[in-house]
């Protein structure tokens, strides 16, 4: 099976989050399943992010509590088990990249309003999303649910810093 190449415009934004990388092993990913993610995967389940993954999972920290640095740090740290596996996660758009017909860059958050408001989500929170066919938002409060290849790839954005990418093959509203 052959792959088209990527646009020029999706090849910066890919390079740029060391996704590209990952490219090469599209063809054998489209082949193998899909690994459906929750938010509590993204969390290390040893080492620097137990505590909050504890916390977490208990319900006791909700958006905009982990205020201290030392606490932002600790729930900072990624995983790599799922990296250049073809998943699904849900989630919520904030975009970054709209052209009127949709957008083709955004971040995936877990909670409404992440990332709009101060604080944002730890890093392990947030992925990156790319897609070569613009998603359009009926509502910024929608749902949606991202299918596509995956990594562990630090980033820095304008809105915040960034844990993870996806180059998404399916974004759609999350039922």
């Amino acid at each position: 099976m052959r792959i088209p190449p990527l646009s020029p415009a999706r090849r910066g934004i890919l390079a740029g989050l060391g996704a590209l990388a990952l490219a090469p092993l599209a063809g054998r990913l489209r082949a193998e399943a899909t690994i459906d993610l929750n938010w509590g995967d993204l969390v290390p389940a040893f080492g620097q992010g137990e505590t909050y993954r504890r916390l977490s999972e208990l319900g006791v920290v909700q958006h905009g509590e982990m205020t201290s640095p030392f606490e932002q740090e600790t729930a900072a740290a990624v995983t790599r088990e799922y990296d250049g596996k073809r998943v699904r996660l849900p989630g919520f758009v904030v975009p970054l990249d709209y052209d009127g017909v949709g957008t083709t860059a955004f971040l995936l958050v877990p909670f409404v309003g992440a990332c709009i408001h101060v604080p944002p989500p730890p890093p392990n929170q947030i992925v990156f999303v790319t897609t070569e066919t613009p998603y359009e938002l009926s509502d910024m409060f929608e749902p949606v649910i991202v299918t596509g290849m995956f990594g562990a790839s630090a980033a820095e954005t304008q809105l915040a810093d960034v844990g993870y990418s996806l180059s998404a093959d399916v974004v759609e509203p999350y039922r």
